[in-house]
C-alpha cells in the first residue's frame, strides 16, 4: 500500500498502482465512499465498485498498457481537503483490439486528509476530444 503523505504524491501512487496493474493496491488510495467517474462517463461509488469496474480491464485490454501522470495543480480548500488536477497519458499495447495507441485524459480529484495520509474522495477522468469531430486529442 502506497501511503500518499501530501497531496502532490497521489499521480504518482495512482501511476505506480496502475502500472503494477495492482488493482488492490489502486483501492488504497481511495476513501471507502470514493467516487469514480471513468473516460467513458461511467460513475462508481465505493472502493469495491472502483477495484471491480478496474480488474476485468487490468486483466484484458489494459493489461500490457502504461500510464504517466503529471501534476498540474494543488488548490487547498482548508486543513483537511484539497483539489487536484493532473494530465494522464494512457499508453496501450497489442492486447487491446484496437492495437498500440495513447490517449490524454485531465483528472481533477478531490481529496481529503485521514490522519497523516491523504486519500482520494472523489475522481473524474475526461478524455482530450476534438469537440468538432470527436477525435482523440494528444497534448504536446
Amino acid at each position: 500500500m502506497t501511503q500518499m503523505k501530501r497531496p502532490e504524491d497521489v499521480p504518482d501512487a495512482f501511476q505506480a498502482a496502475w502500472n503494477a496493474h495492482d488493482m488492490q493496491a489502486f483501492g488504497t488510495l481511495f476513501h471507502g465512499d470514493a467516487t469514480f467517474v471513468n473516460r467513458f462517463g461511467h460513475y462508481v461509488r465505493g472502493v469495491k465498485e472502483i477495484i471491480d469496474l478496474h480488474v476485468p480491464i487490468h486483466e484484458t485490454i489494459y493489461r500490457d498498457s502504461n500510464l504517466k501522470n503529471d501534476l498540474i495543480d494543488v488548490v487547498p480548500i482548508g486543513d483537511r481537503a484539497t483539489v487536484i488536477h493532473f494530465w494522464s497519458r494512457l499508453a496501450v499495447g497489442a492486447a487491446h483490439p484496437a492495437g498500440p495507441h495513447q490517449v490524454d485524459t485531465l483528472i481533477l480529484a478531490v481529496l481529503t486528509r485521514h490522519d497523516n495520509a491523504w486519500l482520494i474522495r472523489a475522481l473524474e477522468n475526461v478524455t482530450l476530444t476534438n469537440p468538432r469531430t470527436g477525435e482523440t486529442v494528444l497534448r504536446p
